[in-house]
């Protein structure tokens, strides 16, 4: 299976986002990237449901929400309302994340847990086999534009190995950073899903961004 790449929204042109849909929708791109962000859980503000709806009423591919709130179990049936297909919630938001994943499982969408990069993998250990989707930090969440956290190669092999051993279906999202240098390095080390904000919208041609991360990350045999 190719690696998926999910843009991340964030890095989107808000003055127009109608026409950075619209591109998303052309491109090879596979999700929408959607950070959610409340001021308290990360030092920034960023999409509410409105905006949220708004992106879902004209994309034609799947949004994934990641959820960098405090307390994201009120908000759940909300977000899945506004149109998630997936939702990463944060394991340091949880108290009782068994409870949160059940709840997402019962709204019918996909159930994601992020980890920041201080988090050790291990700390998944007890919920892997019942998650589809690994939202794994490689830079500080809060703001775009950061560099790339090296150590992230290594917490994704020990990250598969861990999938494996619990006999898990859950795949592996990379989150800050990613680019055209570092896609094929990722998905070597077991990345199924790469979220790019500003390689992608940075880019003279944002949709020929989209090609050449899909490429940069294929794995040949």
């Amino acid at each position: 299976m190719s690696v998926l790449i999910a843009p991340s929204m964030l890095s989107s042109d808000f003055s127009n986002l109608q026409k950075d849909i619209a591109m998303v929708n052309e491109s090879r791109a596979d999700w929408f990237h959607i950070d959610v962000m409340d001021g308290v859980f990360v030092p920034n503000i960023s999409f509410g449901f409105p905006v949220i709806k708004a992106i879902n009423k004209y994309a034609r591919k799947p949004l994934d929400v990641h959820l960098m709130i405090v307390d994201p179990d009120k908000y759940l049936a909300a977000f899945a309302d506004a149109g998630a297909a997936v939702i990463s919630v944060h394991i340091e938001a949880c108290t009782h994340l068994h409870r949160t994943i059940q709840s997402m499982r019962q709204l019918g969408v996909l159930a994601g847990v992020a980890i920041n990069p201080h988090t050790p993998v291990s700390h998944l250990s007890e919920v892997i086999a019942n998650i589809d989707v690994v939202c794994m930090m490689s830079v500080n969440p809060g703001f775009g534009g950061q560099k790339f956290i090296k150590n992230t190669y290594s917490k994704v092999e020990e990250l598969k190995n861990l999938i494996i051993q619990k006999n898990s279906g859950a795949r592996i999202e990379i989150d800050g950073g990613v680019d055209f240098k570092n896609a094929g390095e990722l998905a070597k080390c077991g990345a199924d899903i790469l979220v790019a904000g500003n390689t992608v919208f940075a880019h003279a041609n944002p949709k020929e961004a989209v090609s050449l991360l899909k490429d940069a990350a294929a794995i040949t045999a």
